[in-house]
């Protein structure tokens, strides 16, 4: 065993990633590295944080406290710095101030570059400073995040939890982060509400307000359900759990009879938990494998099998996950309708992850797809999943969100202090065309809070190339379009946003096909995964006036057409903003009819 003693005084960590400085405190501490990479750094704690330096490609550490002998909590799973530093992280010390630790770090060598970058501070800069962060949209401030969970609506304040990795920028160690708005365009960042346990991880999950106090924790106690993920020596474990709060979401105490439904199957997980006014109960729609389970219950607690929905519909090109079943209006009739959301991966589209929806009939017990003669889509581009929807949201809307990524690709994108971010918030409707129902997706009426003085420009003819410089030339990255075309004949509609380098993201109208296509092959940063380059294609079947809203963000493009009848959402790594705007047309031509842009706060 070799000791070595590290005395910290007052110093800079440094301007790293974008990222302010931190100042550190007077402390002292031991580093003891033992046999077999096992590490013991010794400390009287008077910080509230140990700054960890992560390299995302590093394999996997351990890292624990230990206080007078004894596990505090479980190992978390850290990717250490090896050779370089991509980012840091904070390891909260604030509960044991005053106090004397050890922290166990286990899985590092004791060459790793690690050593040398660990620091103490009593704050830790969560600053939105990433030149890739969106502005508008939803993202982790710090650290990783993918499906959105457990999302509700009291008191004015929407609450979205998400699937979050504290201690790195890559999938691991899930919680469930938090963070609130009263908007859904500017979030606050509220920390860890559910952390993993004995039972395992906190998989996805759902969050539900239990008015009349059927579950017993208290009238308008907010419930949770998540799945419980372990793995062991004889294989994965997953079952679900609950939690419930008396304050609004703010902490959450763990039920004492956990796990509350098992099974035998591998893939058995994302508990969307709703109450079904007819039946005065419970419902319970859980992914298990490639098919879903519905359950019921008079309490929250017992949970009781009703049926099973997927042999034989939809896509199947991979797991069935993140489901969700709500029910809608159908738009111009007094008809409401159910609809099954099922996000799957692998099997989209164009490749990866991918949600699609079923539109039926449910009587409480057992959901039947009533149109099952094709695959419904609910976005059309690469980077929406795990789509669900809000719990008790205002005026009977019923409003979605889904994590903006694709798992081929999610682990690389080159972001550093963070990784991913969310779509902006969606109103579901149904609509009928052509025999058929399909899902409508419109942004929520609450992004126009966002807006800042609106710059437009005239009504103009396009017949060959039209550039409109100036409509985007003082932009941060972070603005809305919107646009209404109307076609004198054309067969093709096309039309970009580009920046001074060149990088651009084409878009166009193929009218003979009714369809509208994204290509963000020379985007910008496109060479961290061979996946990432694409051209995406959705069923448009406006031919003589064209609607669109197209959200842009420092790192995405949404395109809406025809008030949400189709939706593309396509993230974009540019190395400037897209600042002119070109039109181009076959000798036909068309009008660009309305033209304008709101800079999004």
């Amino acid at each position: 065993m070799r000791k070595y003693a590290y005395t910290m005084k007052a110093a800079l960590l440094g301007l790293f990633l974008g990222m302010a400085p931190i100042v550190q405190a007077e402390s002292a501490w031991t580093v003891r590295h033992l046999v077999s990479e096992q590490s013991i750094v010794s400390l009287d704690v008077k910080e509230n944080y140990l700054i960890l330096p992560i390299q995302d490609d590093a394999p996997e550490g351990k890292i624990c406290v230990v206080k007078d002998n004894e596990q505090e909590g479980t190992f978390m799973n850290v990717r250490l710095a090896r050779e370089r530093v991509d980012s840091y992280v904070p390891f909260a010390l604030s509960a044991y101030k005053g106090q004397h630790i050890s922290i166990d770090i286990q899985g590092v060598p004791e060459s790793a570059l690690c050593w040398k970058e660990l620091k103490l501070s009593d704050s830790f800069d969560m600053a939105n400073k990433e030149s890739f962060r969106p502005v508008y949209h939803h993202t982790p401030a710090y650290g990783w995040m993918n499906d959105p969970n457990g999302m509700f609506y009291k008191d004015g304040v929407y609450h979205l939890y998400f699937q979050y990795n504290p201690y790195g920028s890559v999938w691991g160690n899930m919680h469930w982060g938090h963070s609130t708005s009263t908007d859904l365009a500017h979030w606050t960042f509220e920390g860890c509400a559910i952390v993993p346990d004995a039972w395992g991880a906190i998989f996805s999950g759902s969050c539900v307000v239990d008015h009349e106090n059927t579950a017993g924790f208290g009238k308008d106690a907010i419930v949770a359900f998540y799945t419980s993920a372990k793995s062991t020596p004889w294989g994965d474990v997953q079952a679900e759990s609950m939690a419930y709060s008396l304050d609004n979401g703010k902490t959450f105490t763990k039920y004492e009879g956990n796990p509350i439904v098992t099974s035998e199957e591998k893939d058995f997980r994302d508990p969307k938990v709703f109450w079904y006014a007819p039946g005065k109960h419970w419902c319970m729609i859980l992914a298990v494998g490639q098919h879903m389970e519905i359950y019921s219950s008079a309490n929250l607690k017992d949970w009781k099998k009703e049926s099973e929905f997927g042999a034989m519909q939809g896509a199947h090109g991979g797991v069935w996950e993140c489901p969700d079943l709500v029910e809608l209006p159908v738009e111009g009739t007094r008809e409401k309708k159910w609809v099954l959301i099922c996000n799957l991966n692998p099997g989209g589209p164009f490749g990866g992850s991918a949600a699609q929806y079923f539109i039926g009939s449910f009587d409480g017990k057992k959901f039947v797809n009533e149109f099952p003669t094709q695959t419904k889509w609910m976005d059309w581009g690469k980077d929406n999943y795990a789509t669900v929807t809000w719990n008790n949201a205002p005026e009977g809307r019923c409003v979605a969100l889904g994590w903006m990524s694709n798992w081929q690709y999610a682990n690389n994108v080159p972001t550093r202090q963070y990784r991913s971010a969310n779509t902006i918030a969606r109103d579901l409707t149904i609509y009928r065309e052509g025999g058929e129902l399909y899902l409508k997706s419109t942004p929520s009426k609450e992004i126009k809070k966002a807006r800042g003085e609106k710059v437009s420009v005239p009504s103009f003819k396009v017949a060959g190339h039209h550039e409109v410089a100036s409509l985007l030339k003082d932009n941060q990255g972070a603005y809305e379009i919107e646009m209404v075309i109307q076609n004198a004949g054309a067969s093709k509609i096309s039309f970009c946003l580009l920046n001074e380098k060149g990088e651009k993201v084409s878009m166009y109208y193929d009218v003979p096909r009714k369809q509208f296509v994204m290509d963000r092959s020379k985007s910008g940063k496109v060479d961290f995964s061979s996946d990432f380059p694409a051209v995406t294609v959705a069923p448009a079947t406006a031919d003589k006036e064209m609607t669109l809203r197209l959200f842009v963000d420092r790192s995405s493009v949404e395109a809406f057409g025809e008030d949400g009848k189709f939706v593309m959402t396509n993230l974009v790594f540019p190395s400037e903003t897209y600042n002119k705007m070109c039109f181009e047309s076959d000798k036909d031509g068309y009008t660009v009819k309305t033209l304008r842009v709101y800079p999004l706060k």
